[in-house]
């Protein structure tokens, strides 16, 4: 049986997950925007949160955590390379990294772009990847530390998971990512359908993540620098995909 995953919003456009073993009554938080949606969430279910997973240091994913520790003993996990920069850890992770929760491994893949330091943490038995502001539903981050190369590298990490992998990511983006994604790839009628669905679920006020991996893999114009209808399109045919990639980010920054 796969972990129990529940999707949270939070804040404006955050999103945070838990992840439920019932077996072990084990509960883990990846990412604390604020603390009430998850206290809220763990009263109604009856759950005592035992880990708190970080992915990166940014307030709207860390800013919950010392509220959330005053009415629950969790054990907190995040990157050893950013702990300067996150609360006070008592597990430092870094790439290639494995720990246990809920009878699974927990792979750390370190994803560096949008920071220095990001993480996702993968349970490859359920099929969840937490990559928060990494790989973004139709989207990846914005660059703010890290370089193209380095976002790109990472990428290509999430991508080699197995296709029906869940994107548990970090924000609501995914209907101005959709805007963006058909001026360089309009001609995808996969991409047309899934906006469709995407602005179905926005109407409902639904969520639009997570999201999987073979979704992304031929939607997310991130993900797709390779392909020759964008190289095409960005009249960049045979440009190495790292520079299609960068051109690909730096037109999204001007959108």
């Amino acid at each position: 049986m796969p972990l129990e995953l529940v999707t949270l919003p939070a804040l404006s456009d955050n999103y945070t997950y838990l992840l439920h073993d019932s077996a072990s009554g084990a509960t883990a938080c990846v990412d604390v925007p604020e603390a009430q949606p998850l206290l809220d969430e763990l009263n109604k279910r009856g759950w005592s949160l035992t880990e708190i997973w970080l992915t990166h240091h940014h307030h709207d994913h860390i800013g919950g955590v010392d509220d959330l520790l005053k009415s629950h003993d969790a054990k907190v996990t995040g990157a050893k390379a950013d702990r300067h920069r996150l609360p006070s850890l008592n597990r430092e992770v870094s790439d290639g990294d494995r720990f246990e929760f809920g009878g699974e491994v927990i792979d750390v893949l370190d994803v560096s772009g949008h920071t220095v330091g990001h993480i996702a943490f993968v349970a490859q038995a359920s099929g969840y990847a937490f990559t928060a502001d990494s790989l973004m539903a139709l989207g990846c981050g914005r660059l703010f530390e890290g370089t193209a190369a380095q976002m790109w590298d990472s990428l290509q990490k999430l991508a080699s998971l197995e296709p029906g992998t869940l994107i548990c990511s970090g924000h609501e983006y995914t209907q101005a990512n959709a805007r963006f994604a058909i001026t360089v790839d309009p001609d995808n009628t996969d991409l047309k359908a899934r906006i469709d669905r995407i602005n179905s679920l926005r109407d409902r006020n639904e969520p639009t993540v997570p999201s999987t991996l073979s979704e992304e893999a031929a939607t997310n114009p991130f993900l797709r620098a390779a392909d020759p209808a964008i190289q095409a399109h960005l009249d960049m045919i045979g440009a190495e995909p790292v520079d299609v990639f960068a051109e690909i980010r730096a037109r999204k920054d001007r959108f």
